[in-house]
């Protein structure tokens, strides 16, 4: 199954996600399919970069979003 989730980058004490879209069975930071956005929760306010288009074309192909994905396409618009 290919699943919309973050991935993590940053130092430590320093994160800084990416949003990935990923086979299911694979590590968190493990190989992925292709990067559609980022996330930076360290700024005030939060920082939410998604393209839309790709999140859309993932989604309808069958891709499911994890609840945190979920919640940062929502902010995003998609």
């Amino acid at each position: 199954m290919v699943k919309i989730r973050l991935t993590r980058k940053g130092a430590k004490k320093r994160p800084f996600y990416r949003v990935i879209v990923a086979d299911s069975r694979k590590r968190r930071d493990g190989p992925f399919l292709e990067i559609i956005g980022t996330y930076d929760p360290l700024k005030n306010p939060s920082e939410v970069k998604i393209d839309a288009e790709r999140a859309r074309y993932w989604l309808g192909c069958g891709a499911q979003p994890t609840s945190v994905v979920k919640k940062l396409l929502k902010i995003s618009g998609v």
